[in-house]
Protein backbone atom coordinates (compact mmCIF):
# COMPACT_ATOMS: atom_id res chain seq x y z
CA UNK A 1 0.00 0.00 0.00
CA UNK A 2 1.79 2.89 -0.97
CA UNK A 3 0.89 6.14 0.79
CA UNK A 4 1.13 9.56 -1.70
CA UNK A 5 1.68 12.92 -0.12
CA UNK A 6 1.88 15.07 -3.38
CA UNK A 7 1.22 14.05 -7.05
CA UNK A 8 0.90 15.88 -10.47
CA UNK A 9 2.29 15.26 -14.00
CA UNK A 10 5.79 15.96 -13.03
CA UNK A 11 6.15 14.70 -9.49
CA UNK A 12 5.29 11.97 -6.94
CA UNK A 13 6.13 12.08 -3.76
CA UNK A 14 5.63 9.41 -0.68
CA UNK A 15 6.67 7.94 2.13
CA UNK A 16 8.81 5.15 2.18
CA UNK A 17 8.29 2.56 5.44
CA UNK A 18 11.57 1.28 7.09
CA UNK A 19 12.65 -2.10 5.30
CA UNK A 20 11.82 -1.63 1.75
CA UNK A 21 14.17 -0.40 -0.56
CA UNK A 22 14.28 2.77 -2.64
CA UNK A 23 15.28 1.28 -5.81
CA UNK A 24 17.15 -2.43 -6.57
CA UNK A 25 19.63 -4.69 -5.67
CA UNK A 26 21.20 -7.24 -5.56
CA UNK A 27 18.36 -9.16 -3.65
CA UNK A 28 15.83 -8.88 -5.99
CA UNK A 29 13.13 -7.48 -3.04
CA UNK A 30 10.12 -5.83 -3.75
CA UNK A 31 10.80 -1.68 -3.87
CA UNK A 32 9.49 1.35 -3.60
CA UNK A 33 10.05 2.70 -7.53
CA UNK A 34 7.85 -0.76 -8.29
CA UNK A 35 4.93 -0.14 -5.31
CA UNK A 36 5.30 3.49 -7.19
CA UNK A 37 5.19 2.13 -11.08
CA UNK A 38 2.21 -0.45 -9.95
CA UNK A 39 -0.12 2.92 -8.28
CA UNK A 40 0.48 4.81 -11.35
CA UNK A 41 0.05 1.82 -13.62
CA UNK A 42 -3.16 1.34 -12.30
CA UNK A 43 -3.99 4.96 -11.03
CA UNK A 44 -3.92 5.82 -14.88
CA UNK A 45 -4.71 2.16 -16.55
CA UNK A 46 -1.07 2.79 -18.49
CA UNK A 47 -0.02 -0.67 -19.96
CA UNK A 48 3.48 -1.78 -19.83
CA UNK A 49 6.48 0.58 -18.47
CA UNK A 50 5.82 3.75 -16.87
CA UNK A 51 8.16 5.63 -16.24
CA UNK A 52 9.41 6.68 -12.28
CA UNK A 53 12.59 9.05 -11.91
CA UNK A 54 14.68 8.14 -9.07
CA UNK A 55 16.47 11.71 -8.03
CA UNK A 56 17.14 10.64 -4.59
CA UNK A 57 17.03 7.70 -2.12
CA UNK A 58 16.78 6.58 1.30
CA UNK A 59 18.63 4.07 2.85
CA UNK A 60 16.52 0.42 3.96
CA UNK A 61 16.66 0.94 7.42
CA UNK A 62 15.16 4.68 7.32
CA UNK A 63 12.07 6.10 6.87
CA UNK A 64 9.56 9.41 5.25
CA UNK A 65 9.32 11.31 2.50
CA UNK A 66 11.18 10.04 -0.90
CA UNK A 67 10.45 12.36 -3.88
CA UNK A 68 10.07 10.66 -7.77
CA UNK A 69 9.78 12.45 -11.03
CA UNK A 70 7.14 11.19 -13.26
CA UNK A 71 8.76 12.72 -16.55
CA UNK A 72 12.13 12.66 -18.21
CA UNK A 73 12.20 16.91 -17.62
CA UNK A 74 10.91 16.62 -13.97
CA UNK A 75 13.89 13.86 -13.29
CA UNK A 76 16.67 16.14 -14.85
CA UNK A 77 15.82 19.32 -13.49
CA UNK A 78 14.82 17.53 -9.72
CA UNK A 79 18.38 15.62 -9.55
CA UNK A 80 20.25 19.06 -10.44
CA UNK A 81 18.76 20.83 -7.32
CA UNK A 82 19.87 17.56 -5.50
CA UNK A 83 23.43 17.97 -7.20
CA UNK A 84 23.63 21.49 -6.42
CA UNK A 85 21.87 20.97 -2.34
CA UNK A 86 19.34 23.74 -2.58
CA UNK A 87 17.24 20.91 -2.02
CA UNK A 88 16.28 21.46 1.78
CA UNK A 89 15.70 17.66 3.48
CA UNK A 90 14.73 17.49 7.34
CA UNK A 91 14.69 14.67 9.73
CA UNK A 92 13.56 13.95 13.02
CA UNK A 93 15.31 10.95 14.87
CA UNK A 94 15.57 9.32 18.44
CA UNK A 95 19.26 9.27 19.62
CA UNK A 96 21.03 8.12 23.07
CA UNK A 97 23.15 10.37 24.76
CA UNK A 98 23.84 14.17 25.31
CA UNK A 99 23.37 16.82 22.82
CA UNK A 100 26.09 19.77 23.49
CA UNK A 101 23.45 22.63 23.41
CA UNK A 102 19.61 23.02 21.90
CA UNK A 103 21.18 23.86 18.31
CA UNK A 104 24.42 22.88 17.08
CA UNK A 105 26.16 22.66 13.22
CA UNK A 106 29.19 20.14 12.59
CA UNK A 107 31.35 19.37 10.02
CA UNK A 108 33.34 17.10 9.67
CA UNK A 109 34.90 14.57 7.07
CA UNK A 110 33.37 11.15 5.94
CA UNK A 111 35.07 8.05 4.34
CA UNK A 112 33.22 5.64 2.83
CA UNK A 113 34.60 2.44 3.30
CA UNK A 114 33.25 0.36 0.18
CA UNK A 115 33.53 -2.96 1.51
CA UNK A 116 31.90 -2.57 4.71
CA UNK A 117 29.15 0.23 3.54
CA UNK A 118 30.19 2.37 6.84
CA UNK A 119 31.08 5.60 6.77
CA UNK A 120 33.37 7.10 9.50
CA UNK A 121 34.75 10.19 10.21
CA UNK A 122 38.34 10.96 9.47
CA UNK A 123 41.00 14.06 9.61
CA UNK A 124 40.51 16.40 6.52
CA UNK A 125 42.26 15.89 3.95
CA UNK A 126 42.39 12.58 4.07
CA UNK A 127 41.93 10.65 0.52
CA UNK A 128 38.66 10.54 -0.78
CA UNK A 129 37.16 11.79 2.38
CA UNK A 130 33.98 14.16 1.42
CA UNK A 131 33.27 17.50 3.41
CA UNK A 132 29.60 17.13 5.78
CA UNK A 133 27.75 20.14 7.32
CA UNK A 134 24.67 18.76 9.43
CA UNK A 135 23.04 20.98 12.06
CA UNK A 136 20.79 19.71 14.81
CA UNK A 137 18.06 20.79 17.16
CA UNK A 138 17.00 19.55 20.35
CA UNK A 139 13.32 18.86 20.47
CA UNK A 140 12.50 17.19 23.23
CA UNK A 141 13.84 14.41 26.06
CA UNK A 142 11.55 11.05 25.84
CA UNK A 143 13.06 8.89 28.99
CA UNK A 144 16.64 8.39 27.98
CA UNK A 145 16.43 9.04 24.29
CA UNK A 146 16.33 12.50 22.84
CA UNK A 147 14.02 13.95 19.79
CA UNK A 148 16.45 15.93 17.39
CA UNK A 149 15.46 17.69 14.23
CA UNK A 150 18.26 16.94 11.79
CA UNK A 151 18.90 19.31 8.72
CA UNK A 152 21.75 17.71 6.56
CA UNK A 153 23.14 20.78 4.22
CA UNK A 154 25.24 17.94 2.28
CA UNK A 155 24.15 14.74 0.76
CA UNK A 156 26.81 12.30 1.66
CA UNK A 157 25.91 8.69 2.19
CA UNK A 158 25.19 7.41 5.44
CA UNK A 159 26.16 11.45 6.85
CA UNK A 160 23.30 11.79 9.70
CA UNK A 161 24.08 8.63 11.22
CA UNK A 162 28.27 8.82 11.18
CA UNK A 163 27.90 12.24 12.14
CA UNK A 164 25.97 11.83 15.16
CA UNK A 165 27.72 8.43 15.73
CA UNK A 166 30.79 10.04 16.28
CA UNK A 167 29.48 12.45 19.12
CA UNK A 168 28.42 9.32 20.95
CA UNK A 169 24.93 9.85 19.93
CA UNK A 170 23.98 6.82 17.82
CA UNK A 171 20.77 6.69 16.53
CA UNK A 172 18.23 3.98 18.33
CA UNK A 173 18.70 0.70 16.60
CA UNK A 174 21.72 1.91 14.56
CA UNK A 175 23.96 -1.36 15.51
CA UNK A 176 25.71 -0.50 12.37
CA UNK A 177 27.16 3.04 14.02
CA UNK A 178 26.91 1.61 17.71
CA UNK A 179 23.62 1.95 18.99
CA UNK A 180 22.73 -0.57 21.73
CA UNK A 181 19.42 0.38 21.91
CA UNK A 182 16.84 -1.98 19.80
CA UNK A 183 14.25 -0.45 17.93
CA UNK A 184 11.77 -2.36 15.54
CA UNK A 185 13.45 -4.96 13.37
CA UNK A 186 15.15 -4.21 10.38
CA UNK A 187 14.51 -0.53 11.41
CA UNK A 188 16.17 2.79 12.77
CA UNK A 189 14.65 5.65 14.53
CA UNK A 190 15.61 8.02 11.69
CA UNK A 191 12.48 9.73 9.67
CA UNK A 192 12.44 11.93 6.60
CA UNK A 193 10.08 14.33 7.52
CA UNK A 194 10.46 17.24 4.84
CA UNK A 195 11.50 18.20 1.37
CA UNK A 196 11.42 21.64 0.33
CA UNK A 197 12.34 21.53 -3.45
CA UNK A 198 11.59 23.86 -7.21
CA UNK A 199 9.04 22.63 -8.70
CA UNK A 200 10.69 21.30 -12.27
CA UNK A 201 8.16 23.24 -14.23
CA UNK A 202 6.42 25.80 -12.30
CA UNK A 203 7.75 29.34 -10.68
CA UNK A 204 6.90 27.93 -6.90
CA UNK A 205 8.88 26.41 -4.02
CA UNK A 206 6.91 23.02 -2.72
CA UNK A 207 7.16 21.67 0.45
CA UNK A 208 6.14 17.95 1.23
CA UNK A 209 5.72 16.32 4.38
CA UNK A 210 5.28 12.90 6.35
CA UNK A 211 4.96 13.21 10.01
CA UNK A 212 6.83 10.12 12.30
CA UNK A 213 5.73 6.98 12.28
CA UNK A 214 3.04 6.36 14.92
CA UNK A 215 5.10 3.49 16.28
CA UNK A 216 8.03 5.08 17.31
CA UNK A 217 6.28 5.95 21.26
Amino acid sequence: MLTVLYEDNHCLAVVKPARLLTMGDETGDTTLVDLARDYLREKYSKPGNVFVGVVHRLDRPVSGVVLFARTSKGAARLSEQFRLGTVEKKYQTLVTGKLEGEQVEWRDWLFKNEQTNTVQCVAEGTPNARESLLRCRRLRQIGSRVLLEVTPITGRSHQIRAQLAARGLPIVGDGKYGSRVPFHEGCIALHATSLAFQHPTRDERMEVNSPLPANWF
